[in-house]
């Protein structure tokens, strides 16, 4: 295995974990902005109220993207195993 094989494994994974994150933290950083503009112009204090809208957004993007994240994962991992015999020698 040489270094440029381990430095393009890595790349891909890092990748694959930017693409995974990136819808949710999306979704977070949308909600975030909203919520705190609705508690801007409605002058509310509440914690509860900017933290449970936002765990809301966040798990409705979890179950919305899910089965996509779950095919890109897969993908992933089957064109790491299916290329075993390049990665041992």
């Amino acid at each position: 295995m040489t270094t440029t094989l381990v430095i393009e494994i890595i790349r891909q994974a890092f990748t694959q974990c930017f693409w995974l994150c990136l819808p949710l933290l999306g979704v977070g950083f949308v909600a975030g902005i909203l919520i705190s503009l609705l508690q801007i112009v409605t002058s509310i204090q509440d914690s509860a109220f900017g933290t449970v809208p936002r765990l809301a957004a966040f798990l409705l993007a979890l179950f919305v993207f899910l089965p996509w994240m779950l095919y890109r994962i897969t993908e992933y991992a089957v064109s790491i195993l299916g290329h075993l015999d390049k990665y041992a020698g």
